[in-house]
């Protein structure tokens, strides 16, 4: 099915950059501005693990560049020549995200081990402390009474402001103690393996059976760097980690939407509600776009359910204590208060208007229901419209949210890339598989 013209004019900007020189254009300048990012950042970040995590993803971001550049030469030279070509396009991305993310988070994590304090961000502690608890209390939050008890300088630490299911990443750090119980290294092990069951799942149905376009193949690939080699994601994942799976399994619960099989996508993106509450706005959107292919409760069955029966044994344990970290904290009414302060519009408008609280959570809100009428009028029914939408959503929420952080835009920035890869502009798959939605077309 050809896409529609209105589609094809609004991203034809971005084919034509994603395009150049065979798409090595945007890979060289991608290596290059994230080289020249991770270098600046060893010389002037603040916080120690990001520093470290410069020093080393500098020379991993240079490396990828040169190889790029090798790459552009040899396609003037002879533009089918294999070195050239997607696949090593796919190898260069594999060394960059291992030189990048993988490399400095597991550096950083035996050096953690032999005695350096200052090789982790707050998150790393924050999920192992919480998976102590778990194996130890049956919950991975403390009460606002155990936290209070905390010295002045311990008591954001005693906060563990995300699901149930993240405290999961903490137990092996509860059973030992070295370096490949950090935490860190169960984010990547995770994220890895979501993003490589997305990419088969989409290999799988782009372009129909035994039909692959190159645009579905690059768009994939950009895809893939959007979530691994972005500094926004290496640094992540290299120096806190805990965003990566969460956003990974966004990106399987789209890819397998698009592969027509809600009922997974629905596990997918319920899986990545048990982590973190930033996917609960993708569930939502995606439950929507399942109720346009009539699989609305196939969808909703994981999308809501995976995170409600991880939240009943923490409710049944402390419910006060799961009050406390889930929703008391995160909404500024914590014993502390959440160092996420990136200087946004949201966290502006609270920080110097008067009443700039109510102001900024009344722009939110009215945000909020935008997207819902949005949702209501034109229900996305491919899985590309629902990653758009779930892009810009996250996009405002976090530009408007009172406290926020720059990481946050992690999601957004992949989110958006991933929709064109989850669109195939030239066939539909049409052989059935046995998750699909009889008598409906792919979402593709």
């Amino acid at each position: 099915m050809i896409a529609d013209a209105p589609t094809a004019r609004r991203h034809r900007w971005w084919w034509t950059l994603d395009t150049a020189a065979g798409g090595l254009a945007l890979d060289l300048g991608l290596y290059a501005v994230s080289a020249v990012f991770a270098a600046i950042t060893a010389v002037t970040s603040t916080l120690l693990p990001h520093r470290a995590w410069g020093a080393v993803a500098a020379v991993g971001y240079l490396v990828a560049a040169l190889a790029a550049t090798v790459q552009l030469l040899l396609r003037r030279r002879n533009p089918a020549t294999r070195p050239a070509g997607l696949r090593a396009r796919w190898a260069v991305t594999g060394l960059a995200w291992a030189s990048t993310a993988l490399l400095p988070a597991l550096w950083q994590s035996v050096e953690r081990a032999t005695g350096r304090a200052d090789r982790a961000q707050e998150e790393v502690l924050v999920v192992e402390q919480a998976g102590t608890r778990l194996l130890e209390h049956g919950t991975p939050y403390l009460g606002r009474d155990a936290i209070a008890a905390l010295p002045a300088g311990e008591q954001l630490l005693g906060y563990t402001p995300y699901q149930p299911g993240m405290a999961l990443f903490g137990l092996p750090r509860a059973l030992a103690d070295t370096w490949w119980t950090d935490a860190r290294v169960w984010f990547a092990v995770g994220t890895a393996l979501a993003l490589a069951l997305a990419v088969a799942a989409l290999r799988g149905t782009v372009g129909g059976p035994g039909v692959k376009t190159h645009r579905s193949d690059a768009a994939l690939l950009r895809g893939v760097q959007a979530a691994t080699v972005l500094p926004i994601c290496a640094l992540t994942l290299a120096t806190g980690g805990d965003d990566m799976p969460v956003l990974a399994l966004c990106l399987l619960a789209l890819a397998l939407a698009a592969a027509g099989r809600p009922g997974r996508a629905g596990l997918a993106v319920g899986l990545a509600g048990v982590l973190k509450l930033f996917a609960w706005p993708i569930a939502l959107v995606l439950i929507v776009w399942g109720l346009t292919r009539r699989a609305g409760a196939r969808v909703a069955a994981g999308a809501i359910g995976l995170p409600v029966a991880a939240l009943l044994p923490a409710l049944l344990v402390d419910r006060d204590a799961l009050t406390e970290n889930v929703l008391r904290f995160p909404l500024g009414h914590g014993l502390v208060t959440s160092p996420a302060q990136s200087p946004f519009p949201g966290q502006l408008i609270a920080a110097t208007l008067p009443g700039g609280r109510l102001i900024a959570a009344a722009l939110l809100v009215a945000a909020g229901v935008a997207i819902a009428v949005r949702l209501a009028r034109r229900p996305p029914a491919t899985a590309a419209a629902t990653a758009l939408i779930c892009g810009y959503g996250l996009l405002a929420a976090i530009a408007l949210m009172p406290s926020t952080r720059f990481g946050y835009l992690l999601y957004p920035l992949a989110l958006l890339t991933w929709a064109p890869a989850l669109h195939n502009p030239d066939t539909l798959p049409t052989t059935p598989t046995p998750d699909r939605v009889p008598g409906r077309a792919t979402s593709v």
